[in-house]
């Protein structure tokens, strides 16, 4: 397995991870009438909008996608289709952030609309993902010679894009850790540490 895509399963692993943690939220808020962490929603959302959209799609965008379609036209439609979906999450983000905020101002007749959104939401991601990972990589393993692996391999390997900045990441690892220490378990510490005090 190249570096590339070491990093691409990480961060898609990262965000899985985050995902998994919104829709245990919102469950726990269904189905155990839980009172909403909305400092902990918040973060959650703000990871998947962020961390997607400075540091993961734009490497997917600029350097693995454009080299997919310089040796193959096998992917074309594929790759059409996660770059329409690259900017149609944005939005999607943009509709949970104005769900988490009617959901706090007017309780829970605001539940239902953010509940209906996360579910959409993480079965759009996990479907983005789930295309990446069985069709664009499987080719681009068959396709890329060694220097194309070599290009890519250092494009995905460090923080060193200028638009993103080499600090990025590790505000992405805090934030990661915030969202864990926040969360009560099984997704994360947050009960536990808030038991200890």
């Amino acid at each position: 397995m190249t570096e590339a895509i070491k990093v691409i399963l990480r961060e898609h692993g990262s965000v899985g991870a985050v995902l998994h943690g919104l829709l245990f939220v919102v469950k726990e808020i269904r189905d155990r009438k839980a009172s909403p962490d909305f400092k902990l929603l918040r973060a959650m959302v703000y990871y998947i909008d962020a961390f997607p959209e400075r540091l993961h799609h734009p490497k997917e965008d600029r350097y693995l996608f454009p080299r997919v379609r310089a040796r193959t036209h096998s992917a074309d439609e594929a790759l059409s289709r996660l770059e329409e979906q690259h900017a149609s999450g944005v939005l999607l983000t943009r509709q949970l952030e104005q769900a988490i905020a009617r959901y706090e101002k007017d309780g829970e007749p605001g539940f239902l609309q953010f509940a209906d959104l996360v579910e959409r939401y993480t079965n759009f991601y996990w479907q983005h993902m789930r295309e990446e990972e069985e069709v664009v990589l499987p080719i681009a393993e068959r396709v890329f010679s060694e220097d194309d692996w070599r290009e890519i391999n250092a494009a995905f390997s460090t923080n060193a894009d200028p638009l993103i900045g080499e600090s990025l990441e590790g505000d992405f690892r805090k934030l990661f850790h915030q969202i864990a220490m926040l969360a009560p378990p099984p997704i994360g510490l947050g009960l536990q540490e808030r038991t200890k005090n």
